[in-house]
């Protein structure tokens, strides 16, 4: 939820002239490892949809059992931010690769204690305490992980491929949602009682596998080559954060008004309709979790090939024009779910996700990156990115099922609150640099 030829030894200083071969590497490990952390943090948002409602709220009815559920999925978004600082500020002091692989030890072993957590049944309030407390952690490693997993694929990435590097951390994303979306649809196949008594912790408990894994991988990668060349030239600055938000508030504004519209976009498609389809239209679940699961591994070759685009085209360009679908698209994509036809929010879903969303997210990490100088560069798309996620998909669930319940159903509402944030990001994206400064 990241380039030495010949044998690559863990923690060795990457040579001064990079290979194919280690430009490759440097962009599928980060793939990887952004595919693992990605997992559990999805394997969240699906079980505060369909899950944790019932288990850890069942006192509740079902519209306020849902918000409050999603209350708990925002809270990973609230450390966010906080995870983008700390981060950010050693991932510019010490390096990328020792972030990163603090990261996945703080996304994978929460997610496994999530599976252990007992009921509401079990220790009344206190379940959902312990749920708080885990989720909170979780958001501290993501706003941490991506600054770092997008800046070692960019920055060791050659010139005029960056874009289609930058993409590669963000498959993750997919393969992330992918594995998460399967493991939730076996496990959904089981019993009711038993789905609900023991059947949803499995997929969180395997998350102590993956992140063996994580951690075998990340030691492989070596160090930004821009990172090891900024520390040689002496040009690493005392305090990070403190700079990038003194001297470059304009680039953090700028990326949290563009980006936000992103994260809403995703998390409505993923998190919002799939509650709202279930709960509100009575469509069947496993069927869209499998609309879920399609898109997603649909954006394992839609994301890379609008990487490849925004090298053609221009990053900047492209975000505006995935803007500009978002606000079009809204309207049809709620049009299909409200006719509670199976296919139509089948398709619907999947064209949300591996059509329109990979047109926006696949530029970000050049485009971000650009909005800032290297020795600040981990603190400042860290933090505008986090800020971001919290206003767009913390928010956004809790958002648009408050502004459906407030129209009787309607969701005339959310479209009307896409449509704005959308003019939000296409003017924020406008004023961003083309080129790195």
């Amino acid at each position: 939820m990241e380039a030495n030829t010949g044998v690559l030894i863990a923690g060795a200083a990457p040579p001064s002239v990079h290979d194919r071969t280690s430009h490759r590497l440097a962009g599928w490990s980060s793939m990887v490892g952004t595919t693992i952390e990605w997992y559990d943090f999805f394997l969240y948002g699906t079980a505060a949809a369909l899950i944790f409602n019932k288990v850890f709220f069942p006192s509740l009815d079902a519209m306020t059992g849902t918000i409050a559920s999603f209350s708990t999925f925002a809270i990973g978004f609230v450390s966010r931010p906080l995870g983008g600082m700390v981060c950010g500020h050693f991932g510019d002091k010490l390096g990328r690769k020792s972030m990163l692989l603090a990261t996945i030890f703080m996304m994978g072993i929460p997610s496994t204690l999530i599976g252990l957590i007992p009921s509401y049944d079990s220790i009344g309030y206190w379940a959902a305490v312990l749920l708080v407390i885990m989720r909170f952690i979780q958001g501290l490693a993501v706003g941490g992980e991506w600054g770092g997993a997008v800046l070692m694929a960019v920055e060791h990435a050659p010139e005029g491929k960056k874009g289609l590097y930058g993409s590669l951390p963000q498959m993750g994303v997919g393969g992330g949602l992918v594995m998460s979306s399967l493991m939730m649809a076996l496990v959904s196949k089981l019993p009711e009682e038993a789905l609900f008594s023991w059947g949803w912790r499995i997929p969180f408990l395997l998350s102590i596998v993956l992140l063996g894994v994580g951690v075998f991988i990340r030691l492989k990668v070596p160090e930004s080559p821009e990172f090891e060349k900024m520390k040689e030239e002496g040009h690493e600055v005392k305090a990070p954060i403190l700079v990038v938000i003194r001297e470059h508030w304009d680039g953090i504004l700028k990326i949290v008004g563009a980006r936000v519209v992103e994260n809403t976009w995703f998390y409505v498609v993923v998190t919002f309709s799939l509650a709202y389809a279930v709960n509100q239209l009575n469509l069947p679940r496993a069927e869209l979790l499998s609309a879920i699961t399609v898109g997603a591994a649909l954006t394992l070759v839609t994301m890379p090939f609008f990487g490849w685009l925004s090298d053609k085209i221009g990053a900047r360009f492209q975000f505006g024009i995935g803007v500009v679908i978002v606000a079009m698209y809204a309207t049809p994509f709620f049009t299909m779910l409200a006719t509670k036809d199976i296919t139509m929010a089948w398709w619907a879903i999947v064209i949300g996700l591996a059509g329109v969303f990979p047109i926006l997210y696949a530029p970000e990490s050049i485009l971000f990156c650009n909005q800032f100088p290297s020795e600040v560069r981990y603190s400042g798309i860290s933090v505008s990115a986090q800020v971001a996620g919290l206003f767009g998909g913390g928010l956004a669930p809790i958002a648009a099922t408050w502004l459906l319940a407030q129209n009787g159903g309607d969701p005339r509402l959310v479209i009307y609150y896409l449509v704005a944030l959308s003019v939000l990001a296409l003017v924020c994206t406008v004023l961003m640099r083309k080129e790195a400064p």
